[in-house]
C-alpha cells in the first residue's frame, strides 16, 4: 500500500524505485568492469576515484543498454564531467576529441588534450558514435 509521503521521507514506491535503481548501477558498473579497467585520459585505475559512466545517456537507453557494460567507460570525475556535458567524446580511430565550447583553461589545467586512448569494441563504437552525434557540443 503506498504511504503518503512525509518531508523527508519516502514513500515505499520510491524506496523501491531507489533499490532497484542502484542495483542496476551496481549491474551496469560488475559489467563495465569486466570491459573496462582504467580512465582512458588519466589512466587513473582505483575503482574507488572512478565513476561508471554511460556513453549513450542512462535517460537515453532502454533496459538492456542501460545494464550493458559495452555502453559505459570508467571516467576519472572531471573527465566524466567533461563527457557527460559534450564537451569531449571519442572518434572510431580511439582519439580524444575536444570541443569547442570546452573550456580551455580548465582542459590546460586537468591536463587535458587530444590524444589516442586506446582501442575501444565494436559495441563501445556504435555507442560512441551515439555520443558523437547526439550528446557531444562539435
Amino acid at each position: 500500500a503506498e504511504k503518503l509521503r512525509v518531508e523527508g521521507h519516502l514513500t515505499e514506491t520510491e524506496v523501491e524505485q531507489v533499490t532497484k535503481a542502484r542495483r542496476g548501477q551496481g549491474v551496469f558498473r560488475a559489467n563495465l568492469e569486466k570491459i573496462e579497467s582504467s580512465c582512458r585520459v588519466t589512466g587513473a585505475s582505483n575503482p574507488k576515484h572512478l565513476i561508471a559512466s554511460h556513453i549513450k545517456p542512462w535517460s537515453k537507453s532502454d533496459n538492456r543498454e542501460r545494464l550493458d557494460g559495452n555502453n559505459g567507460l570508467l571516467l576519472s570525475p572531471h573527465i566524466d564531467h567533461l563527457f557527460d556535458k559534450g564537451h569531449i567524446t571519442f572518434s572510431d580511430n580511439d582519439d580524444l576529441l575536444i570541443s569547442a565550447s570546452a573550456d580551455r583553461e580548465a582542459l590546460e589545467k586537468w591536463h587535458v588534450r587530444q590524444t589516442n586512448v586506446g582501442t575501444f569494441n565494436v559495441y563501445q563504437l556504435t555507442y560512441l558514435r551515439y555520443h558523437r552525434e547526439s550528446v557531444f557540443n562539435d
